[in-house]
């Protein structure tokens, strides 16, 4: 190696240096794989680089980050093993393309938002286990050296103890918080049942017991739905499928599902979509699920005869859909932890039951379509809930 090589990536293995600290200091997965991409492509001097993660017990590849992402529903995208990204994962070797036309491996790199020319891709794996692929797309000046697949393979290597020390992290995390929670159901259950069996009870307390088993039942079944929901969710694994679709008619379909809680109550119910609205393009079950969540919730947390409003409209560069109430509302110390997992407003407890996810998992869902969501609530005045959407990701239906 000539001296002039040797001086060129001394700066560049301490670049590696810098970049291995700043991997470590990550516990959230999506942060960690942002921060990955753009320093390989920084390290490497490319256009762009991307990250597709394997689930080895499913033997499947999932696209899951890249520097020039423009369209989040990318994420969680099942990729063909037969891709150069699948023979990166099935090889555990660095592959290094001067020109992508002439290998038949290629398919089309989903990070692209232009025409893929060269590249450079290696495994991301431990000394026991392979975590995923790593690839740098178009060298900005001539081709990718064996020096770039070097630096590029030693970064790989750090990157996967990153992603399963942040992955044990967050399911450790989880777990640990899910079986706190299972504490309270599972205590009830017992107690239930072992008092159901007591020949002394009248048939009016056997009816109240075993209503609570009913109710304590499908609340862990709730719990556990949303759970692996979250799960999935948080790993990365959940593959958004997009179509184009009115906001007006979902919200009708929404309002359906929930019609029966609204007139048990006596609610009103005011629905300001317009159906001039722009259709949206997005994953219509996933948003489904986020407008009955924050419905429901409008609804329980309303007294009888309370109003529920419905708005939507372009704002800006985005489309804003907002739920308001005139429930008790949530004092400002609860507000700051609503959409933490588990977490419930400790004054509402008695008024309804729920799992504590569903707020976390509609903030999952949501910005995992690019969008962010907020609330704003005044005590013994309402709550608003607002998600934003992406006016990119609003186009007119054919």
């Amino acid at each position: 190696m000539t001296d002039q090589i040797q001086a060129d990536l001394l700066p560049r293995y301490q670049r590696l240096i810098e970049i291995t600290r700043e991997l470590a200091s990550t516990l959230d997965l999506n942060a960690l794989l942002h921060r990955i991409v753009h320093a390989a492509a920084d390290l490497c001097n490319a256009e762009a680089a991307s990250i597709l993660l394997y689930d080895e017990s499913k033997q499947v590849l999932y696209f899951q980050a890249a520097t020039n992402l423009d369209e989040p529903l990318q994420r969680g995208l099942v990729v063909s093993m037969d891709s150069l990204a699948g023979w990166i994962i099935k090889n555990q070797q660095p592959v290094l393309i001067p020109d992508v036309s002439q290998d038949s491996r290629h398919w089309g790199e989903v990070a692209a938002s232009f025409a893929t020319h060269n590249l450079l891709g290696v495994p991301i794996s431990t000394k026991h286990k392979v975590v995923g692929a790593l690839e740098a797309i178009n060298k900005r000046h001539g081709q990718f050296s064996e020096q770039d697949q070097d630096l590029l393979m030693a970064m790989g290597a750090q990157a996967a103890v990153a992603i399963e020390n942040t992955r044990l992290f967050q399911q450790s995390d989880l777990i640990a918080e899910f079986v706190h929670e299972l504490r309270t159901p599972l205590a009830s259950l017992s107690i239930a049942v072992h008092t159901i069996q007591r020949p002394e009870i009248s048939e009016e307390q056997r009816e109240r017991i075993y209503h609570t088993l009913v109710t304590e039942t499908q609340r862990l079944s709730e719990m556990a739905r949303s759970f692996l929901d979250l799960a999935r969710l948080e790993s990365g694994r959940v593959q958004y499928e997009p179509e184009v679709f009115r906001i007006s008619v979902l919200m009708k379909d929404c309002i359906s599902v929930i019609n029966s809680s609204i007139v048990e109550k006596n609610q009103n119910i005011n629905i300001n979509v317009s159906d001039d609205l722009p259709s949206l393009r997005a994953d219509r079950d996933k948003i489904k699920q986020v407008v009955i969540n924050l419905l429901s919730n409008a609804i329980k947390y309303t007294p009888e005869g309370g109003t529920i409003t419905i708005d939507a409209r372009v704002e800006g560069k985005e489309m804003e859909i907002s739920f308001s109430d005139t429930g008790r509302g949530i004092p400002p110390e609860g507000l700051a932890h609503l959409f933490e997992k588990f977490y419930r407003v400790p004054e509402t407890s008695s008024i309804a039951q729920g799992t504590g996810l569903g707020l976390s998992i509609c903030k999952k869902i949501i910005e995992g379509h690019g969008g962010h969501i907020d609330v704003t609530s005044q005590v013994d005045i309402g709550t608003t809930f607002k998600f934003y959407l992406p006016l990119q990701k609003v186009v007119e239906e054919p």
